[in-house]
């Protein structure tokens, strides 16, 4: 039996996006130089857009009053805001880690298993990277992924819909998609699902998916 790598969590609560974007800058060089253990940070944003490596600008309709950020991550435009919790993992992938095509499977993996803890089928559906479910009429989606990597160090992650006003959405074409296909775990279960619901499974999915120990 593989014995886990010990990492760490960190819950940033609710941070501005500019400040948790440096601060990744940061930790990806510290865990270059082997001065930090892998990070997986957990954060819930402000209203914010950011775009992607392969972002159109078409896709970008009426940013109205929220600020955009152009990031380093791959994928399209997405927004980022209250309700919904981010993660950002800052890993150090292993000899027999080093296929970008595996991480991002396995970050959907660990998002589907996380919201089977809430009776959610998540699925992942071909062309698309993220999480999507069919529990309904049509399939939503309920994560986005976008990620990039620095000297096998991995920064940027995943959003995942808990209790988001999906309105938002609307002002963009979330990953170029029409802004009616975004879904989240409360429209799902049909009550108000909390981010301190979902922080402990994200915690343990995470662990046993990546094969990672995780302390505060």
């Amino acid at each position: 039996m593989t014995t886990p790598i010990s990492a760490r969590l960190i819950d940033l609560g609710t941070r501005e996006y500019g400040d948790v974007w440096r601060l990744q800058l940061e930790l990806v060089q510290q865990r270059q130089r082997d001065e930090i253990p892998d990070t997986l940070l957990l954060v819930e944003h402000p209203h914010v857009l950011t775009l992607g490596r392969a972002t159109k600008r078409e896709n970008l309709i009426a940013p109205s009053d929220m600020p955009v950020f152009e990031i380093e991550r791959g994928g399209d435009v997405t927004y980022h805001g209250p309700g919904q919790l981010v993660g950002y993992p800052i890993f150090l992938l292993r000899q027999n880690e080093r296929d970008l095509h595996v991480y991002l499977r396995n970050l959907e993996e660990a998002l589907i298993q996380t919201v089977g803890e809430f009776g959610i089928t998540g699925e992942r559906r071909p062309g698309w990277t993220g999480v999507w479910t069919t529990q309904g009429a049509i399939p939503r989606k309920l994560a986005s992924i976008g990620v990039a990597v620095k000297r096998w160090v991995t920064l940027h992650g995943f959003a995942l819909n808990v209790a988001t006003d999906l309105s938002r959405f609307g002002v963009i074409n979330p990953c170029g998609l029409e802004a009616a296909v975004m879904g989240s775990m409360t429209t799902c279960v049909g009550r108000t699902v909390t981010l301190d619901e979902v922080r402990g499974p994200v915690q343990r999915r995470f662990a046993e998916v990546f094969g990672r120990s995780f302390s505060a």
